[in-house]
């Protein structure tokens, strides 16, 4: 089945647009803040050339966006769709952050429901690597209903691999839980 990897996504509180090369300045804005990235497996993701080279990973994938809040227009982080593979019927979700103001408000679950809503469309699993180290973004794919499946070193666009653990949540799974989600 065909499908876009990177088409527009909302709901009432936010919106995914395809990332683009003029994105840059207002994405680092959010990712400038080295909270953000205190528990990504690339703590120095707030430096300019660091996250400069994450970005162009982004945009070379072709599956990222830019999230944005509805309420005030602004650009409060990115994620990403990535790795289609037909023979398993998966994809993965993840290069997932949010700026700090976002946190505890309910827009990772916002993201993640339209996300799943629409790939489960064109296939029957997602997965989603999360740092062995990022405890925070374990417990927010748990909730989702996503289980740990495997350990697997990951290679992030010009960085040194680092442990990820990969959670899978399969559609039936996703459906059952889906309206109680939110």
């Amino acid at each position: 089945m065909t499908f876009s990897v990177q088409p527009i996504l909302e709901n009432e509180n936010v919106k995914l647009i395809p990332l683009q090369e003029t994105d840059f300045e207002a994405l680092y804005e959010v990712a400038s803040d080295p909270k953000v990235w205190e528990q990504h497996p690339n703590k120095d993701r707030w430096k300019r050339e660091v996250f400069k080279n994450f970005f162009d990973g982004a945009m070379q994938s072709k599956g990222a966006f830019k999230i944005v809040d509805k309420t005030n227009d602004k650009v409060i982080g990115s994620t990403r769709f990535y790795d289609y593979d037909p023979q398993d019927d998966s994809i993965l979700i993840g290069y997932t952050f949010y700026g700090t103001a976002c946190w505890g408000k309910g827009i990772n679950q916002a993201v993640k429901k339209i996300m799943l809503d629409y790939i489960f469309q064109f296939v029957s699993k997602v997965n989603l690597h999360v740092g062995a180290t990022n405890i925070r973004s374990q417990i927010a794919v748990g909730r989702i209903g996503a289980e740990k499946i495997a350990e697997q070193e990951v290679t992030y666009f010009g960085e040194q691999p680092k442990l990820n653990f990969v959670y899978q949540i399969d559609q039936a799974k996703w459906n059952e839980i889906r309206e109680n989600y939110l």
